[in-house]
This record gives C-alpha cells, sequence and structure tokens, in this order.
C-alpha cells in the first residue's frame, strides 16, 4: 500500500472514531454520514494535488472534530428515546 493511501484511511478511522464521541445522537449521526460520503465521493480521485488538498481539508476537519466533541461533552443532555436500549427478553 502507499503511504498516501495509508494516510487516507488513518484519517478516515480517526474522523469515525471522534464522530462516534459525540454524545447528542443527531449530530452524531450526522457527522458520521457527512464523514462516509465525502470519502466515498472522493475515493476516485487521481490527482496527486488534488488527493494533498483533499487531506489537507481532512485533517482540519479532524481537528474541528475534536475540538466539537470537547465543547459538546462540557454540555450534557438527556439521550433521546431512540438511543435507550431495550433489554432482550431471554
Amino acid at each position: 500500500m502507499s503511504s498516501t493511501r495509508i494516510e487516507v484511511l488513518n484519517l478516515y478511522k480517526y474522523m469515525l472514531k471522534e464522530a462516534k464521541k459525540i454524545p447528542a445522537y443527531n449530530f452524531r449521526n450526522y457527522a458520521l454520514r457527512r464523514i462516509k460520503d465525502s470519502f466515498r465521493e472522493n475515493k476516485n480521485i487521481d490527482d496527486p494535488d488534488l488527493i494533498s488538498s483533499c487531506i489537507a481539508e481532512a485533517r482540519k476537519n479532524l481537528d474541528i472534530l475534536r475540538r466539537q466533541v470537547v465543547i459538546a461533552s462540557m454540555y450534557s443532555t438527556e439521550k433521546l428515546v431512540i438511543e435507550h436500549i431495550q433489554p432482550k427478553e431471554s
């Protein structure tokens, strides 16, 4: 695997990991969906300059995501009804 591919996959993994830390259900799902859609949309790019700019933008977005996780964790909210896990009946 090329180093660029590894870097892109690592960015993808880190972004998904950070997005899963967002406490608000709707924001968390939105972030996960946007990350997946964005990476799928750009998977066929071949131009090295465009790839570099996309990687730089992804790094900026990862920093924004990390800050958002910290800010969101300062303000706790109740879980939504959809988030409550029902116990499995045996």
